[in-house]
């Protein structure tokens, strides 16, 4: 099927936005506008060499970082069944993470989520918007556990200069409690609400989608499933949380073992799936905040940011690899965009019209 020229250029277009945007990003790390002044327009922020004669350095505390971010997979595998409408067996969960992470790290448009998911629905035969939920209930709940965190770090040794930041933190906590509460309104009404709406026989797409999204999101029925979940939310959060808080220890910050959670939190808002400059915008928010939030050397925080988008991709992309050898998934697949992940989009489409059993 021959896709519209309008959407492939749009596509196009984005991509190179993306690059482009991702180039400048990066090269903030290592250069500094310089507009109007003496000299070229980017000057270095440091001598290159310096970077390069350091960089042995700072591996003592790159192996710890890379088993902490591997560690996320095998947390949000155990995590995953608190969310799931029917047991599933460990091994099978940390497979389809593993993957997910994998898919998340090596193919572009970041559809890990999506990707675990799919597999989920096909494995278990667990609807997929049901298998989607559930995820998204996992993410939900990390995000909440990270917004504890990040309460918790005002009380350490960079509260003071963090107290600047508890206008927007108070912000994005208050989007969490509200993101919870419509969770919860969506477990509670969804089925019924899919019910009346089968009763006077309108919007059967709308119909069968809810009926679906309240398996689902079956978890946030109860206080206690909800409480349940976000306990085993932590977990996901603070490995990376404490490889981050080792790494900025590693570069020489005083007290930084404390700020993994902002690091992190910076890292979480500062990216979204389906952003082409991801990358960019990774190694722009965490030099930053290394460099201006927390006083690193700029050659010290351009090897953080080097060192730490290295060792989370490389941990994951090597233990995700292992678990598609050993389910037999073609990386062609993956290389080609995510032709499962695409699967995955229209498996959506296919089930929201399809018709849903609503007991009672």
């Amino acid at each position: 099927m021959k896709r519209p020229a309008g959407r492939t250029f749009l596509k196009a277009l984005a991509v190179v936005v993306g690059v482009a945007l991702s180039a400048v990003l990066i090269s903030s790390v290592f250069f500094r506008l310089n507009p109007g002044g003496d000299g070229p327009l980017l000057v270095p922020r440091f001598p290159l060499e310096k970077l390069l004669r350091d960089l042995p350095g700072h591996l003592r505390w790159l192996l710890p970082f890379m088993l902490l971010s591997a560690a996320i997979i095998p947390l949000r595998a155990v995590q995953w069944q608190r969310t799931l409408s029917k047991p599933v067996p460990l091994l099978e969960r940390y497979h389809l993470v593993a993957i997910g992470a994998f898919t998340h790290n090596a193919v572009p448009g970041k559809l890990g989520d999506v990707m675990r998911s799919f597999l989920m629905s096909r494995t278990q035969r667990i609807p997929f918007l049901q298998s989607l939920g559930s995820v998204l209930v996992c993410k939900l709940l990390e995000f909440a556990a990270l917004m504890g965190l990040l309460a918790v770090s005002f009380l350490g040794p960079f509260g003071e200069t963090m107290s600047g930041f508890a206008g927007p933190l108070r912000i994005a906590v208050g989007v969490c409690v509200g993101l919870v509460v419509l969770v919860v309104l969506l477990a509670h009404y969804a089925l019924p609400l899919a019910r009346w709406l089968e009763r006077t026989h309108r919007l059967p797409r709308a119909r069968h989608l809810l009926g679906h999204v309240s398996e689902g999101l079956g978890t946030a029925r109860s206080f206690r499933g909800m409480g349940k979940a976000l306990l085993f939310s932590v977990g996901p959060v603070l490995a990376p949380a404490l490889a981050y808080g080792l790494a900025l220890r590693g570069i020489g910050v005083r007290g930084g073992i404390f700020a993994g959670a902002v690091i992190l939190g910076a890292i979480a808002l500062g990216q979204a799936p389906g952003v082409p400059a991801g990358t960019g915008i990774y190694f722009g928010v965490t030099s930053g905040v290394a460099r201006s939030l927390l006083g690193a050397a700029p050659e010290d925080a351009a090897a953080f940011s080097l060192l730490t988008w290295l060792g989370t991709v490389l941990s994951q992309v090597l233990v995700g690899a292992l678990s598609v050898r050993f389910r037999g998934i073609r990386l062609k697949d993956l290389r080609k965009g995510g032709s499962l992940a695409r699967e995955a989009t229209s498996h959506v489409a296919h089930e929201s019209v399809q018709p849903v059993h609503t007991p009672g």
